[in-house]
């Protein structure tokens, strides 16, 4: 990525027609794609209604808006809800309410009918559905006859032919238990300590919250850190994969001026094409930002590169230490199992963003994808490719690129 962005940095202001026409293509591509990896995602991270709702809000809400605070805000949102369901707090709510307004109505007691008014009814006849006199009234029937078998008194008392006695059942084989399941040591996740991995998340915290209060008390940071600040905050609250770190990026390097938004889609779209995560794309960014300044290109990828990775360790590597503590911890996997949901719906608010941007040409950059019917034929190409007929992600990348230029070439004929 990083000899990419040099390429890319040596390229004039304006692009020939069908370099255009392959970026939108490929763009087109990476949206459907984008979108079944959301689908596929979403039939696993469904369970129940509330999941469902959570994937539907966390969608919802991400296309709503766009902030440094905003994305994290849902993810809590989401574990809390979770959480509080879960533990049926608000069952518990609505059966106290129950018992309040039970205990608050007033009672009322069934009417018995007295003796002398049963005696009248029976005098007068009016109580014709039994016959029965009053002194048997409420007496117990008494209990039917014993049934008797012949069958149970003469024949199972002795063998159905003379001369033949039942054999005993055969003795049942004795199975040792510790041959029968070989003793094995339950699988440990991880040695290290849960002390040592607080203390590695203790110091992921501090570095973080020390970044962003510097950069904020700074006024006027340098390009290089605030590259690097920006890039370490979008690496801490992304979850749910790399296509959810797209539009963080585009909001936190296009918006300030570093990187042209042409630029931007240009290595959007070569990159799904290669293989690796997307959060090599951060490697691209960092050496385009940092263009025209005294600082290296090098170094500018180099530092992109710490700030996208680093807080994911962090996390990976102090979370093994305190696995072995929580993963049998209910309100843990509850909160786990809200947050899993969010991070599914913002898949889809990238594939909702990518949208909005992927139709590139000289006189517009970053339209949606829905001005020209070509690329929307292209997304769901690439969507049905890999649903129907397991088609692979950078062979349905470069066919939708293909099929860019070759729009290209039957409008210029």
């Amino acid at each position: 990525m990083y000899g990419l962005s040099v390429g890319v940095s040596q390229i004039g202001t304006t692009l020939p027609s069908p370099v255009y026409a392959l970026i939108s293509g490929l763009n087109a591509a990476t949206v459907g794609i984008i979108a079944l990896a959301a689908v596929r995602l979403s039939e696993r991270a469904i369970t129940d209604k509330l999941t469902r709702l959570l994937v539907y809000l966390g969608g919802v809400l991400g296309m709503l808006y766009t902030a440094l605070w905003y994305y994290p805000i849902i993810m809590i949102g989401a574990g809390a809800t979770s959480l509080v369901w879960d533990r049926r707090y608000p069952h518990l709510l609505v059966n106290a309410t129950m018992k309040i307004t039970k205990k608050l109505r007033p009672s009322r007691r069934p009417l018995i009918p007295t003796e002398r008014k049963r005696t009248r009814d029976v005098e007068e006849g009016s109580d014709m559905k039994s016959s029965w006199p009053l002194y048997d009234i409420g007496k117990p029937l008494p209990p039917p006859p014993p049934t008797y078998s012949v069958r149970d008194t003469y024949i199972s008392d002795r063998p159905r032919f003379k001369g033949l006695t039942p054999k005993p059942p055969p003795p049942t084989p004795q199975i040792d238990e510790k041959a029968k399941a070989p003793t094995s040591k339950p699988c440990q996740f991880s040695s290290m300590s849960w002390q040592l991995g607080i203390s590695i998340i203790a110091v992921f915290l501090a570095t973080f919250a020390l970044t962003i209060a510097f950069h904020i008390l700074s006024g006027r940071p340098s390009r290089s850190f605030s590259v690097f600040s920006s890039l370490y905050l979008a690496g801490t609250i992304i979850f749910g994969g790399g296509p959810v770190v797209i539009p963080l990026l585009r909001e936190y390097i296009v918006a300030p001026g570093w990187v042209s938004p042409r630029d931007f889609l240009l290595g959007l779209a070569i990159i799904q094409a290669f293989p690796g995560p997307n959060f090599n794309f951060a490697v691209y960014l960092g050496s385009l930002a940092v263009a025209g300044t005294s600082v290296p290109s090098y170094l500018g990828a180099l530092i992109a590169f710490i700030a996208m990775y680093a807080p994911g360790l962090f996390i990976v590597v102090g979370f093994m230490g305190l696995w072995s503590l929580l993963r049998h911890r209910a309100w843990f996997l509850s909160i786990l199992r809200g947050v899993n949901a969010a991070a599914v719906g913002l898949v889809f608010t990238a594939v909702y963003k990518l949208w909005q941007i992927g139709y590139l040409t000289a006189a517009k950059q970053g339209q949606p994808l829905g001005t020209d019917p070509w690329l929307v034929a292209i997304t769901g190409t690439a969507f049905v490719g890999g649903a129907w007929f397991n088609l692979s992600a950078p062979v349905a990348i470069l066919l939708g690129g293909a099929m860019g230029i070759a729009r290209w070439a039957i409008i210029l004929d």
